[in-house]
């Protein structure tokens, strides 16, 4: 883990509350409809590494009781003192044991199944994970490589583009759909947008996604 002096470190929301309600009313919205792009506007002082969406993200979701993994690049980088000083979670080195989980755009994600699932009593208590990628955008359904996302929130459909998820996501991705109301929920982040890809929604890719059309 990097040692930064806090005296280098970016500073968070200009004004704490609205700053946090705003990202918050972001994340709600991306969550309620997935596949829709959302902007994150937010005037932090993002770290180094990630995506400053993300960091924007994870500034108004965390606080002193929220556990936080970060991907390789991440760890060594000023994100996790950034995030300590300005909400008080506890950085950890066990991916399994993180409420929230960022992973930086190129470093590998954690399998799903390896994270927090929650219970059939408290599904609230699964992962989060944030994951930055270089592309996230609404398609038409018709595109080769588009997701095809299917379930609450969705008319229909929604085709979304997406650089920078394992080949083997739709696999993990329909097992962690399959555990419902258990499983992790994902927020992919560009530069200054956010996708919601919450376990209530199907998500499948090219041939598979016009087979069930």
């Amino acid at each position: 883990m990097s040692t930064t002096p806090l005296a280098s470190l970016g500073a968070g929301f200009s004004n704490e509350a609205f700053g946090s309600q705003a990202v918050f009313r972001a994340v709600l919205q991306a969550l309620s409809h997935p596949g829709r792009t959302v902007a994150v506007e937010h005037d932090a002082q993002a770290p180094s590494v990630g995506h400053a969406a993300s960091a924007a993200v994870l500034l108004a979701l965390l606080d002193s009781d929220c556990t936080l993994w970060l991907s390789p690049r991440l760890a060594a980088s000023d994100a996790g003192a950034w995030l300590r000083f300005h909400t008080g979670c506890t950085v950890v080195v066990d991916a399994a044991q993180a409420r929230f989980v960022w992973v930086a755009q190129g470093d590998a994600l954690p399998a799903l199944g390896s994270l927090a699932q929650g219970t059939d009593i408290y599904p609230d208590q699964s992962a989060t994970c944030v994951v930055d990628v270089s592309r996230a955008a609404a398609t038409t359904a018709d595109a080769s490589d588009a997701w095809h996302l299917r379930g609450p929130g969705i008319q229909e459909v929604a085709a979304l583009q997406v650089d920078g998820l394992p080949d083997e996501f739709e696999a993990q991705w329909a097992a962690n759909h399959g555990v419902f109301p258990c499983g992790v929920d994902l927020l992919l982040a560009t530069a200054d947008h956010i996708v919601g890809l919450p376990r209530t929604t199907r998500a499948t890719r090219g041939a598979t996604a016009l087979q069930e059309a």
